[in-house]
Order: C-alpha cells, then structure tokens, then sequence
C-alpha cells in the first residue's frame, strides 16, 4: 500500500522511515529518502523518537503519516505538535491480536491524549471501533478505503486463464498467522477428503511448519504455496477465493481477487461485509459445516460464480480503486496542512 502510493505522489518530497531494515520491496520502493531508525528492541522507543524529531527538522518535513502500532507510538513521541500528524488505523482494534494487551491499549490511549493525531482507518467500521475501544475522543478522524491497482489487477493483464479440469479449485492468499485462522480451513478440507476440491495457500509465516506438519498427517488437498511476486497471474488459474480470517481491517487481497471477477467465500466479520456487501457468500466464522454447505453450493452452481464474480468487479472499479484513494489522501493531506506547503 505504502509503496504504490508514494510512486503516485511524485509532486511531494516522500521520505519512508522504517523501524526495522528489512525490506520485502527492494528496488521498487521509490522516495526521495529511505531511512532507517534500527530499532532493535520496544525498549528503544524513546530513543527512536529523538532520532525521529531529529530527521523532521533536518529535512524540514511539513507533514508527518504513520502506520501500525510502533511506528505510530515511535511517531507521536517524535512528531513536533506544530507538525501535522496523521495516523492510520489498518485493523478492526477490538479483534486485533496487536491491541488485546490492556497494556497496548493503555499506551495508544495515553499517546493519543498526549499528542492527537489525525486518525484515517481503513473502513468506517474500524473508525468507529477505534474511539469505542480505545476509549478516547476523536480529534479529528475519517474513512479512507483501501484499494486496489486495477492497471495491475486486471483481466487483461494476468496472462495465466484458468484451465479445464475435473478439480474444483481454490485459493487462499495471507500470511501464514493466527489472524488469518488457516487452521479452520485444514479442519474444513479433513472433511472435503472424498470431494474433487483442492486448496493453494499463498503466503509465507511462522505457522507454516504447524500447518505443513498437519496436512501432512492429514493427508489434506492442500498446497502451501509460499509468498510469490506474481500473484496478479495465479488468481485466475482458480475456481473461487477464500479466506477465513478471524479479523481484518480493509483485506488487500480480497481486493485484488474482486478485482480479477473472482467469486468469494468469505468469513461473516464486518469488515469483509464493509468491504465486499453483497458481492461474496459468507459462512458463519469457525463453523466448519456451514464452510463446507457453502462451498459445495458453489461449486455446484457455475451462474453463481460468474455472478459473484461481475459484481465483485463492478463494486470495485465503483469504489476501491487507486486513483480514487490518491484524490481522497491528497485532500486530506491538504486539509491538515496549515498552508499549500508540499508535504514530506
């Protein structure tokens, strides 16, 4: 998300600082600076935000964006109150496995109250979720959906088509933890043995060798697939999307899977309902026998998944795509600023 909208702000000074050097994106990460802060441990915090302040005055930024639970803290503890702040919220926080400690809800309480920033989520559900659980008053706030790249979710684009085959396929994309809940799936497709259904999960974790350990033993029809960078090809080789998440914010993937007119069966939290409305099946979450009554359902109904799949479609060049993200973040970046500076 990060990385693709900084390539579309080229008229801004876009410095990404990191906490940690890993980084997935390589080359195509595209700014002005990419700086490290080398946070080795949450002890290191305070230190962090000095070399923070110290990067905004250096580079004489107007404006300051964070993302997720450290770098918002390391932000606000850094982040000069004459400079705007913005903040955005990726999860629904209730269910979220980062903020169910009080201690972390108690640290994003006491920071907030101490330096307010501007709270964008990525769905109106999780905006309201947020001020309830957190248990603070909004300063200001707002919704900013997530989205998809349609110049590069698109049907065109994905060169490999599904092909003919007796087998019902599925895929599964997310990282391989608790939060994305793979393990119901293993338990669902225990009971699909006898059925001509089989499962793919993109994606890489610290799961993986519980999940492998259990498919093996199980004899289950499903893959582990790894992380792949030319995911945008691969969904289309399937029969239906899934995926069986126990919480979400605004799911990017369910996006790029609406995006290629791919059916859904999707687990019944209000995010995917926010996000997908009537465009996907839902089951009841972690209740294997409506999974599989569902699924079956589908796979016996070749109108219902093209159905599915053309109003996935159409919802999403209707309200998720990336040039109507861009409008609406550069708005709300011109409203914090306190003139027509360019943000950095």
């Amino acid at each position: 998300m990060l990385v693709t909208v900084a390539k579309q702000l080229k008229d801004y000074n876009n410095i990404i600082v990191t906490l940690h050097p890993e980084n997935e994106f390589g080359s195509d990460v595209k700014c002005d600076q990419l700086i490290c802060l080398n946070l080795g441990s949450n002890y290191f915090i305070p230190s962090a935000a000095i070399k923070l302040r110290k990067i905004i005055k250096e580079y004489k930024v107007d404006i300051v964006h964070s993302h997720l639970f450290y770098s918002t803290i390391v932000a606000r503890l850094g982040t000069p109150k004459k400079i705007p702040l913005i903040t955005t919220i990726h999860a629904f926080v209730a269910s979220s496995l980062e903020y169910r400690p009080w201690r972390m809800q108690l640290i994003e309480r006491l920071t907030y109250q101490v330096r307010k920033s501007i709270i964008v989520a990525v769905a109106k559900g999780a905006l309201d979720e947020y001020f309830n659980f957190i248990k603070v008053k909004p300063h200001k706030a707002c919704a900013l959906y997530t989205f998809v790249d349609t110049a590069v979710f698109n049907e065109e684009a994905s060169a490999d088509k599904k092909e003919n085959s007796p087998v019902f396929k599925i895929i599964s994309v997310g990282n391989l933890k608790e939060q994305k809940n793979h393990g119901f799936l293993l338990e669902a497709f225990k009971e699909l043995r006898n059925e001509n259904i089989s499962l793919d999960i993109y994606g890489k974790g610290a799961l993986e060798p519980i999940l492998q350990t259990t498919i093996d033993q199980q004899h289950l029809k499903v893959t582990l697939k790894g992380q792949v960078k030319d995911i945008q090809q691969r969904i289309q080789q399937y029969d239906l999307f899934v995926m069986s998440s126990s919480y979400e914010g605004f799911a990017l993937s369910v996006l790029e899977a609406m995006a290629l007119r791919m059916p859904l069966l999707l687990s019944d939290i209000d995010s995917f309902k926010e996000q997908c409305a009537d465009t996907a099946v839902y089951y009841s979450q972690n209740n294997t026998g409506d999974f599989i009554n569902k699924l079956l359902s589908l796979k016996n109904n070749r109108q219902q998944l093209n159905a599915l799949g053309a109003a996935a479609k159409e919802r999403v060049i209707k309200n998720f795509t990336l040039e109507k993200h861009i409008q609406r973040l550069r708005s709300i970046y011109v409203d914090a600023l306190p003139s027509t500076s360019i943000a950095s």
